[in-house]
Order: C-alpha cells, then sequence, then structure tokens
C-alpha cells in the first residue's frame, strides 16, 4: 500500500517490489489512496491489481469510507499480508488491516521521524505497535528507530532498495542539447526540497568554476527551493553556468548527462537517487548522513564530505576535477557495486524472505521457495 503510484522513491519501491515477487509463492495486489499515474500503469502492465482506496483527508468521512472499502477488499482476496511503504499508509493502512484482522500487518520507514511533524509522528509511533515489523532501507534507518523512536529491535527488518540495473547503467552518447558545449557536468537529480541542501551544493560549484572552462552544473528536479537556487547562483555569479530543468521521469538519460554526481541532504535514508547516479556511471560525493556511508565508500566508490559544508565539498569536486583518472576509477566501481549488490532480484528475494518469515510466525503456513 502506498499512497499514490506516482515517480517518488517509496512508489516506486512499492511497485517494482509487486511487479518483482515470485507470483509462485505470492499474489501481489496494490492499494493507493490515488490510483493513477506512471506506477499504476506499470503494474497494470504486468497484471498486478490496483485498487483505490479513496482517503482525501483523515479529518473527514473519506477515512470511514476508505477503511470500510479496504476491509470488503482484504476479505474478498483473502489477503495475508498488508505491507504499507509510506507515511499516509503507515498511518491510515496499519490500523485498518488490524482492525480488519489481517494476519501479518508490516509498515515501513524510508525517512528520518525529524522531517514529521508533530502529530504524524506521534501517531506512526502507535503504528510501532500495532504492526508485525517495520522494514528499513538501511542500517541508518535501522538505528535511528532504536535509539530515536524506542521500536524494538526485534521488530525491525531490512530490505535494501532495489533498482533496475537494465535501465540505470552506464550508455555513452551525446549530452542533451542544452549541455552539448559543456566539458564537464557537476550535477543532482533528485526533489527540490529543503533537506536536499542544494544551496551547499551552487556554493561549492560556484568556489570550483574557475578551475576549468566549459564546466557546468546541472539540476534536475521540482520543488519549493528552485526560485531561492537561482537567486543564490545569480548572488554567486554562476547564474550562466547553471542548467536548471524539471523533474522527469527519464532520469537515467540526465544521469549519463553527469560527470560528478553531488547528493548534498541534511538528511537521507538510502538514496534511491544516488543509487541511479552509481549505476549510470556518475562519480559520486554525498555528505555522510544516515545511509550514504553504507554505498559511498570513500577512495574507493565515491567521496564523502561534511553535511553543509561547502568548502569540503568544492575541495571534494576539485579532487575530482584535476585528477580525470582517479574519477573514471571511482565511477567504474560504483556503478559495478550496485549492480552486484542492489538489483531489484536481489531486493524483490529479502522481502520474500521477510514475507515468508512473518506468515509462518503468525499462521504457522510454510511458504516454500521453489528449488
Amino acid at each position: 500500500m502506498v499512497r499514490e503510484l506516482g515517480q517518488g522513491g517509496s512508489e516506486r519501491q512499492c511497485a517494482e517490489t509487486a511487479r518483482a515477487l515470485d507470483r509462485c509463492l505470492f499474489e501481489p495486489h496494490v492499494a493507493a489512496m490515488r490510483d493513477t499515474g506512471l506506477r499504476a500503469e506499470e503494474l497494470r502492465a504486468a497484471a498486478v491489481p490496483v485498487t483505490r482506496f479513496p482517503v482525501r483527508s483523515f479529518g473527514n468521512l473519506s477515512l470511514l469510507t476508505g477503511a470500510a472499502r479496504m476491509g470488503a477488499y482484504l476479505a474478498r482476496h483473502r489477503i495475508q499480508v498488508v505491507h504499507t511503504f509510506d507515511v499516509p499508509m503507515n498511518v491510515f493502512g496499519v490500523p485498518a488491516a488490524r482492525f480488519f484482522r489481517t494476519p501479518v500487518v508490516i509498515s515501513s520507514q524510508r525517512s528520518y521521524r525529524s522531517l514529521i511533524n508533530g502529530p504524524l509522528r506521534h501517531l506512526l509511533r502507535l503504528t510501532d505497535l500495532l504492526v508485525d515489523a517495520v522494514v528499513v532501507n538501511c542500517q541508518a534507518m535501522r538505528r535511528h528507530l532504536i535509539e530515536d523512536e524506542r521500536v524494538p529491535a526485534a521488530k525491525i527488518r531490512l530490505c535494501y532498495n532495489g533498482l533496475n540495473t537494465e535501465v540505470f547503467r552506464p550508455c555513452p552518447g551525446p549530452r542533451p542539447e542544452i549541455l552539448r558545449d559543456a566539458s564537464l557536468v557537476i550535477g543532482a537529480v533528485c526533489a527540490l526540497r529543503p533537506e536536499k541542501d542544494l544551496a551547499t551544493l551552487v556554493s561549492a560549484f560556484a568556489q570550483v568554476r574557475p578551475l576549468q572552462p566549459g564546466l557546468k552544473l546541472l539540476i534536475v528536479g521540482s520543488g519549493s527551493v528552485l526560485p531561492g537556487l537561482e537567486q543564490h547562483s545569480r548572488a554567486l555569479g554562476v547564474r550562466q553556468d547553471c542548467v536548471f530543468e524539471p523533474a522527469t521521469p527519464d532520469v537515467a538519460r540526465w544521469l549519463r548527462a553527469i560527470d560528478i554526481f553531488v547528493l548534498p541532504s541534511l538528511s537521507e535514508a538510502l538514496s534511491n537517487s544516488l543509487m541511479e547516479a552509481m549505476a549510470c556511471g556518475c562519480a559520486v560525493v554525498a555528505s555522510r548522513v544516515g545511509g550514504n556511508p553504507e554505498i559511498v565508500y570513500p577512495g574507493k566508490t565515491g567521496l564523502l564530505f561534511p553535511a553543509g559544508d561547502p568548502g569540503s565539498l568544492a575541495a571534494a569536486l576539485k579532487e575530482l576535477l584535476e585528477n580525470q583518472e582517479f574519477r573514471l576509477r571511482l565511477a567504474a566501481a560504483g556503478s559495478s557495486f550496485i549492480e552486484r549488490n542492489f538489483s531489484l532480484s536481489q531486493a524483490a528475494h529479502r522481502m520474500e524472505e521477510i514475507y515468508r518469515e512473518m506468515v509462518s510466525r503468525k499462521t504457522g503456513l510454510q511458504i516454500q521457495p521453489r528449488a
């Protein structure tokens, strides 16, 4: 279950998990509050049923209507496992699934709860008491739940995000026309939200811009901080060398146009955008927060810098700009690392293990994988 089926990270992980599950073991269904969008189309094309529980607000009658529709759907299809993938569905789906006596109820935590407003955070803590397990996508999130949210360690299950390495892979080719004259591109592809701290990237770019003629900064994404970033780049005198592109479903094409990918987040779990950039052959530089150090090993698969420190980020960029051999070595190692360790099949297999364990524990039913 996920709130909607658009382009977000949780939406993608939910949809790709459903598509990749072994149909000899599980019959996946996907439910959302809004059942249209890119992921809905992908799911229907893969013969995964998609249904809508029309909850418009937690403060009106649509909550009860949605819960009643969910209860009827669970009974009609004899659903044994309900797994919610994002905050709204944790808050709505977990209590509803428990009320309707679903044998196994699982939630997800894919971001730090400090980013969530007070009332919702309190509701999430209640769902922690109701679920059989909480799935996290990195060790950093596991530590956060144990240390900050007091979730029992025995309830937490780790399943790293999976990536479609057929889509996200190195593929040499010309850059998009707007970058055709760039000598080298530093870039980021992400939602333009405050916690991504892209102003630090713009500041660091201004420091290294004089080092190489034709250097460009590419930022792909949409969000509330875009006007501030454009103003910041003008104030630093680098606006003419910055390219801002709106969010797009064709992420891989833009990632392949980037030589050095930067994720300067102040808060991060396991970043899909960072994994995608590595898979596409970018040399990556990331802030030392959350799950970033679980995939970026300094000097091996990328570089890390202290979050919020433009000077340290500029130093890392300078090292990559001045040492092409090192930059290319990091890019190749990062791409290989993602392909080996974070495929969709690996993530789906791990989720199957979690579902089988929980079903066995709650019902006694043994779901045996194929030999």
